[in-house]
C-alpha cells in the first residue's frame, strides 16, 4: 500500500504512544506499507515536528525527533512534483501534501481532516483516517 500520511498523523503519533498514528508510524517504519513524500513534504514534517510546543508536549529533543526523521528518510519512497495541482483544496497549506499524493500515485492519503481533502478523490486516491489503515492490517 502506498500512502502519504498528512503531518497531523506525524503530530498524533509522536504525542500519543497509544494511538493508531503510532502504530501506523511503527508500520512506516517496519516497511509494511510505503511511504511517499516530496521534499517539500518532508521539510513540513521536520519543521511542524520539531515546534516547541510538540518538544514540550512529549518531553522530547530536537535530537529525538531527527532521529524519528532519520528513521523515515531511510524507508521513503522520493516523490517528484511532476505536476502542479493547485489550486484544488480549502486550505492552501494542505496542497503539498496532495501533490506529494497525486504525483506519487498514492492509493491512500492518511489524515485527520478528511473534508479538507475530499477533492484529491478525484485523483483515485482514498482518503482515510489512521485507524482505517491499521485496521486494514487485521
Amino acid at each position: 500500500m502506498r500512502l502519504v500520511l498528512d503531518t497531523d498523523v506525524l503530530v498524533a503519533a509522536v504525542r500519543s504512544e497509544l494511538g493508531a498514528s503510532r502504530k501506523l508510524l511503527v508500520g512506516v517504519l517496519r516497511e509494511r506499507v510505503t511511504l511517499l513524500a516530496t521534499t517539500a513534504l518532508f521539510l513540513e514534517y521536520e519543521a511542524v515536528l520539531r515546534r516547541p510546543q510538540h518538544l514540550r508536549a512529549v518531553g522530547m529533543s530536537v535530537a529525538e525527533v531527527d532521529d524519528i526523521l532519520d528513521g523515515l528518510a531511510n524507508v521513503v519512497v522520493p516523490v517528484e512534483v511532476v505536476y502542479r495541482w493547485r489550486p484544488q483544496l480549502i486550505d492552501a497549506g494542505d496542497e503539498l501534501v496532495l501533490e506529494a499524493a497525486v504525483n506519487g500515485r498514492a492509493d491512500r492519503l492518511v489524515t485527520f481532516n478528511i473534508r479538507h481533502f475530499a477533492p484529491a478523490e478525484r485523483f483515485g486516491i482514498r482518503i482515510c483516517r489512521p485507524g482505517d489503515v491499521v485496521g486494514s492490517w487485521r
